[in-house]
């Protein structure tokens, strides 16, 4: 069952990682990085909501409650600024990302969650990080580009945090 529920991990995150390079690759529309970078705030705090409660270590929770304030923040932002480019905000995690990539941490617990969990955060933030840097160069609203560089040194810190905490150490205040 552990296997089966690693390699549905795998999968998971190797589906949302093509995804990544296949925008990466195309130039990313506003509307499309709006989406992606609301998808990725509402996941990123159900998550680490997830991670608040079923996390063995307390890093891992507090990495989790950092996640939850920072992307619901970040959410809010978007929700702001997308208006001022004519642009939608997605409302709700879309049924791809529910089932591959939150479904299968539903499943886990303790450390084999809290492994999982930080090995993500750490592909899944750098994927972002590679996104966020696009858009920043790349946007056709000001405030869309404005809003992608404001949101990178926060995307840095999780990424940097969740690299500590993956090598065992403990990441500056959060």
């Amino acid at each position: 069952m552990k296997r089966v529920l690693s390699v549905l991990c795998c999968l998971g995150l190797c589906s949302v990682a093509a995804l990544g390079q296949k925008k990466a690759a195309a130039p990313m529309s506003d509307q499309e990085f709006v989406n992606f970078a609301a998808q990725t705030d509402m996941v990123e705090a159900n998550l680490g909501k997830l991670a608040q409660d079923v996390a063995a270590s307390q890093k891992v929770k507090d990495y989790g409650n950092m996640l939850v304030t920072d992307h619901t923040a970040d959410y809010k932002q978007l929700q702001q600024i997308a208006p001022q480019a004519s642009l939608s905000v997605p409302d709700a995690i879309d049924a791809k990302n529910n089932k591959a990539v939150i479904g299968p941490f539903h499943k886990l617990k303790g450390k084999t969650f809290d492994q999982r969990y930080i090995h993500a955060m750490v592909e899944g933030h750098t994927k972002a990080i590679a996104l966020y840097k696009k858009e920043a160069e790349d946007a056709t609203s000001d405030a869309v580009k404005t809003y992608a560089q404001n949101a990178l040194p926060v995307l840095e810190k999780h990424l940097d945090d969740a690299k500590l905490i993956e090598q065992g150490k403990t990441p500056p205040a959060m």
